[in-house]
């Protein structure tokens, strides 16, 4: 049986699609999964990189950083683990800053009810630019074609092919 953690919401016949992701499997019988290998820009032993899904209309080529073991939220990923995240961030930052000419990078990440979209603890880095107004468009993100994808992956790909954690 598994372990049910007080600050857990998923239903217990979840799938998890960043589990999907993770162990290679895409958008076979249309469970939700919309990321495909080819969106994926890093992964290592603990963590995969991969540009989402779903773009704000001024932000595209946002990325998703996931720890490759299941964990639903910040509550229960280990401490060593979410600073490794944390560490992978900067270098998505400076790449997005190189590959996108952007002005700036957000983070956002969100746990529990009326906030968390996926049961699968995640990093959202956003390109900022001057009046893009990013937290204001919520309602307006799109789904964002494979083939749109490819191109912002390729980019950050090339620059954080080289990272090494301290770790």
């Amino acid at each position: 049986m598994k372990e049910v953690l007080i600050h857990n919401h998923a239903p217990p016949d979840y799938v998890c699609p960043f589990c999907l992701v993770v162990s290679g499997i895409e958008d076979e019988d249309n469970r939700n999964v919309f990321t495909n290998q080819s969106d994926i820009v890093y992964r290592d032993d603990f963590i995969t990189t991969f540009i989402a899904s779903h773009q704000w209309p001024r932000n595209f080529g946002h990325v998703l950083i996931i720890p490759n073991k299941h964990y639903e939220n910040l509550y229960d990923i280990p401490t060593a683990l979410l600073s490794k995240i944390n560490e992978f961030s900067k270098a998505v930052a400076t790449a997005m800053k190189t590959a996108y000419g952007c002005d700036g990078i957000s983070t956002r990440q969100h746990n529990g009810p009326g906030s968390q979209e996926v049961w699968h603890y995640h990093l959202h880095v956003f390109p900022r630019y001057k009046n893009d107004k990013l937290y204001l468009n919520d309602a307006a993100k799109t789904f964002l074609p494979e083939t749109e994808r490819q191109k912002y992956a390729h980019l950050l790909k090339v620059l954080l092919k080289n990272f090494t954690s301290e770790i």
